[in-house]
């Protein structure tokens, strides 16, 4: 391992956890906004390691183009988690555990694409989400299996 990715698997773990933190938000949709927040910057942050500049716009895109291929599939994951937290009682409770999970899992993910990508010299110009959708998809499956198959210790 380099000391880039070394670097940067430490960022990836860091914003995994902020953003299991933002899932607990108790509030349906703000949660995902926060998520989507924290991953930009988690992205902006990789990047500056590769010494690769990052506009928010073109982070945002390319992440929910990478994203959005997977959720239809993962819906239950995190879309029932925000649908839970609308149900009384036990319905948020269960809820922010959900949609912390998720985007743990999804934070990881992006993280390691776009690390495997850069580290095979990739930039954001030549990032294509279709080519490593099933990467991203493996990725979040290890994530979302547990601490065991998640992010490596750094």
């Amino acid at each position: 391992m380099t000391e880039k990715e070394i670097k940067s698997r430490q960022i990836a773990n860091t914003y995994a956890l902020f953003t299991a933190g933002a899932g607990l938000i108790p509030v349906p949709w703000f949660d995902v906004a926060a998520i989507a927040a924290l991953q930009v910057k988690m992205l902006s942050d990789i990047a500056n390691v590769y010494g690769l500049p990052l506009k928010e716009d073109r982070g945002k895109s390319l992440i929910t183009a990478l994203i959005g291929g997977v959720v239809p599939t993962t819906l239950g994951f995190g879309g029932v988690g925000m649908f839970l937290k609308r149900l009384p009682v036990l319905g948020p409770i269960i809820g922010v555990f959900t949609v912390s999970a998720f985007g743990a899992a999804t934070t990881y993910a992006v993280a390691a694409v776009f690390i495997q990508h850069f580290e095979s010299g990739g930039t954001f110009l030549d990032f294509k989400p279709e080519e490593v959708r099933g990467h991203f998809e493996s990725e979040f499956k290890k994530a979302a299996a547990g601490p065991a198959a998640g992010p490596s210790p750094s």
